[in-house]
Order: C-alpha cells, then structure tokens, then sequence
C-alpha cells in the first residue's frame, strides 16, 4: 500500500485472525458502545446543566455518574405496553432494526494500530474492507427503516407523523453527508477508513510560489467545506437538536416512539446515542487523522504506538460529542420548511459545487506542472469568488419581500391591520354568546371548568381552606 507505516493495519492484515481474536473484538466492540452510551447520557445532561447554571444529576453513584445506568435499569424492567391497534411483530422488530444496525457501522472504524493481544498481533478495528465508509451509510440507512416502521406499526396518526417526517429527514441529510466526503475519496484514493487514517500519517508536502513547507494533513483543515457539510449533516442525520423534528415533542409528543414503552423505547433511545459515537468516530476517522495524535503529541515517537492511540481516537469522539451537546443547549429548534429547505437548498448545492471545484484541483495539479499556491490563486480562489457573489445575489433575491417589509416598516409606512370581526352567532350560540365552532368561531375552553377536589387528607385541608369562615 502507498501510505504503509510501522503498526499501520493495510487491507491484507484482516481476515486473518484467530477465531477467539474475532470474538474479543466484537465483544469489545458491542461493551465501548454501551458504554460510550451511558457516558454520553451523563455527559449531555451535566454539560447541559452546567450551561444552564443547573446541578444536573447528582443522587446515583459518585456526583450522580451513575444516572444514565439507573435509568437504563429502570427503562428495562418498566410495564411493557403495546396499543390494541399495533401490528405485533413489526412493533416488536422496529426497535431492533434500529439498534443492529448502529451496532454494525462501528466494525469498521479503525481505533488504533496493530498490537498484540496474548500474543497474536492484530489491528485495533473489528474488520475492513474498500468500501469500508459505504458499510457505514448503508447501516445508517438501513435505520431509517426501524424508524419508519416504528411509526407505522404503532396503529396511531402521530407516531405515523413523526415516522414520515424521519424518513423525510435522513434521507435528505444523509444525501448531503455522502456528498460532503466525496472529496475525502478524491484526496485520499480510497474509501477504506483504515487507508484514509494512513493517508493523514504525513504532512502534506505543498510548495507555494517556490516556498515548499510541510502543511497539515487533517482533511478537515484541507477540506473545510466538506468537514463543515459533514458536521451539520450529520446532527440532521442523528436528529439532534436543532434538528431534532422526528421527536418534536411541543407538536409530535414523542414523535415515531410515542407508543413506545419500556425495553422497546430503551433500543430507540439506545440507537440515538450510538448513531452519535459512530458519526464521530467517523468524523475522527475521515476528517481528524483518526487514532493519530494530533500535533505536540505527535512529536513523541511512541505516541502512534502500541495502545495510546486508542486514548488519541476517543478524546476525538468525546470532542464532537461536545459539540453535538453544545448546539442542543445552544440553539432554538428549526421550523421544518425552514430546516428541509436549508438541507436541499442549501448544503445539497454548495456540496455539489464543492466537488467540483476539488476536482478541478486535483486534475490541474496532477496534469500541469503547477505548485500547490498556483493552482490555489488560479483555481480554488476565483472558483469561491464565484461561489460567494451567487449566494450572495441568492440570499438578496430572496429575502427581498422580507427587506422591502423591513424598510416600509422603518419608514412608518405601515398601518396598523383592522380589527378582526368575529361571523354574527346564529341559532347554535355558546352560554358565552360567542359563535359556535360549526360557525366560524374559536375553539375556546369552558370558562366555568370545575377541577374536583384530590382525594385523600389533601382534599380536607382544600375543602378546609375553601370553605367561607
């Protein structure tokens, strides 16, 4: 392989291990997913109310760290309902082809170098293959099915929303998460994750004007755009926050899971949770040098040997972890036109365009005998010259309603809309004498609603202070 360095797994290194190698690996798999779950339960929930100036959870364990197991705990053995209506055996599978799948991706995420495991040298990465980044799209589209027929075979109107909207959403965004690393492929010839973490071992070698310096190596400063993409696809892809609308609670009360309880709502919320460490492990692997140290650390010799790049890779997945926390506690929820229009409008375009402008790049500089700084000046410079003055011209065609409003209302031009006329009541009138529904009117609550007393001794003492002295 072009990129083989000392303890770098190559293609040819897997396949080849002992039976008992296998089973350790995919057990050590399936336990760091789990508990990269319980850990991030606490995490957002501290990091969140640390934002919020909270204590967040503090009874379980030692500060509360235990938390998200008490509640894993308590989600197993609660009441198990399912609705008369619900088709059984598709309500029964729909968690779990949710869950198996964001299990999958992760076999081919690369977490460290060959080591030796009693004896037997094998890389840190359950398996790969060429195609090891299409494994992880194909999982996490084979999750959109466990969440459509989640709703589906719930036999109610809200969760068959909330299903709709998903399949709507993660299609949308995961078109957009495929484009943002086409560039990866470009520059790194290759779409296996082990050969694209072997890719960024190195400085990349650029020579600007006749000045030839070693530059990063990190497709996600050499690729910005695609990393920048790739980060916002993917907290669409996860719907987190802002766009979490599959659970829009204020309108879906729950969204595809409403009717959910128990273990079932647990594998959903389990699915969720580990989609978030594979995208970020993935975004480590792709765009961050993978189990790499980053630079001071790497400098030390040992620091890509051995086990320390697994505390490399996994500092990188608690990061964008962070990051992922950071926008929930951060940001108000997007309307949906507003957030399906941003993903087809707008990160859909300007990914399209971008693999343009780094093919362009790359042909010119492999057929011409241009330096990395001419084909930047002469290429990448008025490609995102270009780039900018359109969506420049774009975004003022079209909030040019909305400018034109600013303007009329800021010169006092604006009058003030006529008082609204309610429909005359007819026969069918309210106590109130409103008009009825039937007739145009609002939906409006009884105002004369009397709440009944709580039983027990809390109803005395009410009745007790009720009651005219």
């Amino acid at each position: 392989m072009l990129w083989a360095v000392p303890d770098q797994p190559t293609l040819e290194d897997f396949g080849q291990d002992v039976w008992w190698i296998v089973l350790i690996k995919v057990l050590g798999v399936f336990v760091i997913l789990v508990l990269l779950t319980l850990f991030a339960i606490v995490f957002e929930r501290k990091v969140v109310a640390r934002m919020q100036q909270r204590i967040g959870p503090n009874r379980v364990g030692p500060r509360g760290y235990l938390q998200s197991l008490a509640d894993g705990l308590k989600l197993a053995f609660k009441e198990d309902i399912m609705p008369a209506l619900a088709d059984k055996p598709v309500y029964f599978l729909a968690p779990v082809i949710a869950t198996v799948p964001a299990f999958l991706a992760f076999s081919v995420i690369p977490m460290g170098p060959s080591v030796s495991i009693f004896g037997e040298v094998t890389p840190l990465q359950l398996t790969d293959a060429p195609i090891g980044v299409l494994i992880v799209l194909a999982c996490s589209a084979m999750g959109i099915y466990g969440i459509v027929l989640g709703g589906w075979a719930s036999g109610s109107t809200y969760p068959l929303l909330g299903s709709m909207r998903s399949a709507a959403q993660m299609i949308s965004y995961e078109i957009a998460m495929g484009l943002s690393i086409v560039a990866v492929f470009l520059y790194a010839g290759s779409m296996s994750t082990s050969e694209i973490v072997a890719a960024q071992a190195d400085g990349n070698q650029l020579s600007f004007f006749g000045w030839e310096f070693t530059g990063p190596s990190w497709y996600g400063i050499l690729l910005p755009v695609s990393f920048v993409i790739y980060a916002i696809a993917v907290v669409g892809e996860t719907n987190r926050a802002p766009f979490d609308l599959p659970e829009a609670e204020s309108e879906l009360v729950g969204g595809f899971h409403t009717e959910y309880s128990s273990l079932k709502f647990a594998l959903f919320f389990l699915a969720e949770y580990i989609n978030m460490v594979t995208v970020s492990a993935l975004a480590a692997t792709l765009f961050l040098g993978g189990w790499r140290a980053p630079w001071p650390l790497s400098i030390w010799d040992g620091a890509n040997t051995g086990w320390w790049p697994l505390l490399w890779f996994f500092l990188k997945v608690v990061a964008a972890l962070f990051v992922f926390i950071w926008l929930r506690g951060t940001l108000p929820r997007l309307r949906y036109d507003q957030f399906m229009r941003f993903g087809w409008k707008v990160l859909v375009p300007v990914a399209l365009v971008w693999i343009l402008i780094v093919a362009t790049m790359r042909t010119v500089s492999r057929e011409t005998d241009l330096t990395t700084g001419e084909v930047t000046l002469y290429v990448g410079v008025p490609a995102a010259v270009i780039v900018l003055v359109a969506l420049w011209f774009g975004g003022r065609a079209s909030n040019k309603d909305t400018r034109l409003a600013a303007v009329e209302a800021a010169a006092g031009s604006n009058h003030p809309t006529e008082p609204e006329v309610l429909p005359p009541a007819g026969s069918r009138r309210r106590p109130t004498g409103g008009p009825s529904r039937a007739e145009g009117g609002f939906p409006v609550p009884p105002m004369d609603l009397k709440v009944p007393p709580s039983p027990g001794c809390g109803a005395s003492r009410w009745a007790a202070t009720a009651r005219p002295s």
